[in-house]
């Protein structure tokens, strides 16, 4: 698909879409330890589906229902090789490999676009020394066997917060109790406290302390009770809308954010007021506007997801702006920080690769262009909002990425005041 989106202000009020990190972590609980679990989620995307479908084949009893998902405790003795088509969903692969493992099934796990390539070696290491047997590495079909012994896993904490999800998925369901060991400075902090938060709904109360997380096991058994529980509105994706009402003018506003949540990305209100913006919150309603932004330093190590929005600011701003800590970005659905550059310089801006980062020298204005999303939903949608500061229209190809996290980006776009042309 290829979208123009042509230059306007945009202004208005839209409900932020159910968060992708929320919702994984939520449908993974249930299904693993919940009883029986109303999940309110009306809205799905790829990356949601393809968890559900994965827990499906595992043996979870996963219900859709207009509110969102009826979910009962996994079926433990389930019989068979089970498939797991992971489509490109790397929350969905790392969080379930684990799992898979603890459970002692021999499974197919069926991994699209660029994840067979994505960093998995730390937690292959870790899984393989406690009793994990995995083949076909690095390929888009890899089988597990053998099972999980309970001990002491070590991860560095430079690499993925999502190997340390994924045994906290997993190191309950063994027979004995261990321990997560992180060596180093752990980056992307509030996703390891999403999936604890996550986690003591359903009756496993684990904390993260000095490096180190006990987790107790035995837990397949127990009952927490019924539970009817909400995934939270999504600030990963809000803070586009926000970006672009910071850069564009606005005011824009996202109606259904918790301030208070324990997602990392709520950081984006306190780096667009970095950047001058003005950011107003009112309950669940935040509020970007601005004029006038000039360039700051960012710190990506704990909101690798933001940068691609923070680019749109960035671009929007006078003077040099410095995104580093962000090395993580190269092995997303694309190299993000290859793509978010060429972005930004094919709308006609100066957006410079560094090793572990961007250097975006924001002009207040861009001239607009083509870009090519390489099949990256954040990639996608960075283009479109960044519409509000070009002189001219953007050409987006590949604008169907955005299916991954948010089918209905483009609707919203409209919504806020956008025209859009779309052509198949």
């Amino acid at each position: 698909m290829i979208a123009a989106v042509y230059p306007a202000k945009l202004a208005g009020t839209i409900d932020a879409i159910p968060s992708k990190t929320h919702a994984h972590r939520l449908l993974i609980g249930a299904s693993l330890y919940g009883d029986r679990t109303r999940i309110n989620c009306a809205a799905v995307s790829e990356d949601i589906q393809a968890t559900v479908g994965c827990l499906r084949a595992l043996g979870s009893r996963l219900i859709r229902q207009p509110y969102g998902y009826f979910a009962e405790r996994m079926d433990f003795q389930k019989d068979g090789s089970p498939i797991l088509d992971c489509g490109e969903s790397g929350s969905t692969y790392r969080f379930l490999l684990p799992a898979a493992c603890a459970l002692g099934r021999p499974s197919v796990f069926r991994l699209g676009g660029r994840l067979p390539q994505r960093p998995m070696d730390e937690l292959f290491g870790a899984l393989e020394e406690h009793g994990a047997v995995i083949s076909g590495k690095g390929t888009a079909e890899m089988t597990t066997g053998g099972r999980l012994l309970p001990g002491v896993y070590r991860l560095r904490g430079d690499i993925s917060s999502q190997y340390i999800s994924g045994l906290l998925f997993a190191l309950p369901l063994l027979e004995g109790d261990s321990e997560i060991a992180v060596a180093g400075p752990i980056e992307s902090k509030g996703y390891i406290e999403a999936t604890l938060s996550a986690l003591r709904v359903f009756g496993l109360d684990m904390r993260l302390e000095s490096g180190r997380i006990k987790v107790p096991g035995c837990r397949r058994c127990g009952s927490v009770g019924e539970k009817i529980l909400s995934v939270e509105g999504d600030w990963s994706n809000a803070a586009f809308w926000l970006a672009a009402g910071a850069a564009g003018g606005g005011p824009v506003s996202v109606r259904g954010l918790d301030p208070g949540s324990v997602q990392g990305d709520r950081e984006i209100c306190r780096i667009l007021s970095s950047f001058g913006a003005e950011i107003k919150e009112s309950g669940d309603e935040i509020s970007a506007s601005g004029s006038g932004l000039r360039g700051i330093s960012v710190d990506a190590s704990d909101i690798p997801d933001l940068v691609p929005a923070i680019a749109v600011a960035a671009a929007g701003a006078e003077g040099e702006t410095v995104i580093y800590n962000a090395r993580r970005l190269r092995y997303k659905e694309s190299d993000r920080l290859r793509t978010v550059a060429a972005a930004i310089n094919g709308l006609g801006g100066e957006a410079e690769e560094t090793e572990d980062g961007l250097i975006i020298r924001g002009k207040g204005k861009l001239r607009g262009g083509t870009v090519d999303s390489f099949n990256d939903h954040r990639i996608a949608m960075l283009a479109a909002s960044a519409a509000v500061v070009c002189d001219g229209p953007v050409v987006v190809r590949g604008a169907e990425a955005v299916a991954k996290s948010y089918p209905a980006f483009f609707d919203d776009l409209k919504k806020l005041g956008a025209e859009i042309a779309e052509a198949y």
